[in-house]
């Protein structure tokens, strides 16, 4: 791993050096080794979605032992680890490298990541004793229910699930699709984003999120989705109907209308763990194309693949983009360390474009390195590229953060053309009293 060379480790604190060094030997020397095994215990009926294989369980047991556990929760909630984002967002790319069970095995994976952290940012403490308790401790899983098939829902406006209160209760209405860890067993809990006031003229106080435990009468997971023929069992993306779900009124989250500012609240260091683990996929990936390029067994033409001008110019162009992407990554996490997550927006939508397109390239090189293997279930580069081509519609797709990035340039648009206008009239004034002078 090339991230020493790019920023000073040492500088950080001692706590996270020390979390850094055994989160790496963790990762390398207990999660990549137990993938196989995994695997095996997961099987290939329908019982995955039942079964919690043992050998996740015993490396959470492990993970917990070492302290890795919750690195996720910052500074400003006394439940975490007391990191940086840019603390974190280092350790995240060590587990992004075994992007199936280190981060889980350490209880800092997603959709729990951010849910954990709604609770503990806007939560009750009613609400935090019931459910960020127990989510702390590995005891149960969640799930975020936004997206919905009917709508576009890249702009969460469109949303349509109703949210209507009868007395003391909210009663829920509509279809969500594509919600992660709703197939879960340990699934006991969602968030739900619908709207309370669709007639709000403000249309970003139409939205409110309530908590609705998974058992709740009136929801019927329909099916998990598929990513390019994967099924991500026993956690799934399902799509999810909700008929008549009646909740208690303080299980709103924040107060009505106020939706938009949780999820604000929730995606922002989000999208930068995402991006982190994208660079660590991409470092194994890199790590798997050496290896396969160097086999002096495998050998065309008379040479190895690593003698051939192609194979040399992919690896280096995958080197260069890699390390351009964890500076832009790493960047985006100093400045929420710095202004908080809503005023590093521009930084935080250019690593969300950036890191996942990065890792695609990356990936594809390697496959083709790999030849037939590269597509195959012998390495883990197919399943990663499916799950690097969802990640440029999580969290929103590239496509809206590139016009908030695009927004937000064009913002210093008066004060460029000032100066440009102020330019020229100078230049204009120079050269006019130079003319006079020949």
């Amino acid at each position: 791993m090339a991230t020493q060379s790019l920023i000073d480790i040492t500088s950080l604190s001692p706590k996270f050096q020390d979390l850094y060094a055994k989160a790496k030997d963790f990762v390398e020397n207990e999660c990549i080794p137990a993938e196989k095994t995994y695997e095996l215990q997961m099987g290939q009926n329908e019982n995955r979605w039942k079964i919690i294989p043992p050998v996740l369980e015993e490396l959470k047991a492990k993970a917990r032992a070492l302290g890795l556990w919750n690195l996720f929760l910052g500074q400003d909630y006394p439940e975490g680890a007391g990191l940086t984002n840019l603390e974190y967002s280092l350790i995240a790319e060590v587990t992004g490298r075994c992007p199936k069970l280190a981060p889980e095995a350490m209880n800092c994976s997603a959709p729990d990541t951010g849910n954990m952290e709604v609770f503990a940012k806007y939560g009750t403490p009613a609400q935090k004793e019931k459910w960020l308790k127990p989510l702390l401790d590995g005891k149960i899983r969640s799930a975020f229910a936004m997206t919905e098939p009917r709508v576009a829902s890249s702009d969460a406006t469109n949303i349509e699930t109703n949210i209507r209160r009868v007395g003391n209760e909210y009663v829920i209405n509509g279809l969500k699709w594509w919600i992660s860890g709703a197939g879960d067993p340990r699934c006991a809990v969602y968030l739900l984003m619908g709207k309370t006031d669709a007639d709000n003229k403000d249309k970003h106080r139409q939205q409110s999120i309530v908590i609705v435990p998974a058992d709740t009468p009136g929801i019927t997971v329909v099916r998990p989705m598929k990513v390019f023929g994967f099924d991500d069992a026993p956690e799934g993306h399902c799509e999810i109907i909700f008929k008549d779900v009646r909740v208690p009124v303080e299980n709103i989250i924040l107060g009505e209308g106020r939706g938009f500012e949780v999820i604000q609240g929730r995606l922002g260091p989000g999208r930068i763990h995402h991006c982190m683990r994208c660079i660590g996929m991409a470092e194994r990936g890199l790590d798997l194309m050496l290896n396969r390029v160097t086999d002096p067994t495998r050998r065309t033409f008379g040479k190895t693949l690593a003698e051939h001008g192609t194979i040399v110019a992919d690896i280096a162009t995958s080197r260069i983009e890699i390390d351009q992407a964890r500076f832009l990554v790493l960047s985006a996490a100093r400045k929420i360390d710095q202004v908080k997550a809503k005023g590093a927006m521009k930084e935080i939508g250019m690593a969300k474009i950036v890191a996942p397109n990065m890792l695609l390239k990356v990936l594809d090189r390697s496959m083709q390195a790999h030849g037939a293997a590269g597509i195959s279930q012998d390495t883990p580069l197919a399943h990663f590229y499916a799950s690097a081509r969802t990640l440029r519609y999580a969290d929103g797709p590239d496509e809206v953060h590139r016009a908030q990035i695009g927004k937000v340039e064009l913002r210093r648009a008066a004060e460029v053309s000032a100066k440009i206008k102020e330019q020229k009239e100078k230049s204009d004034r120079l050269a006019a009293q130079s003319s006079s002078k020949l």
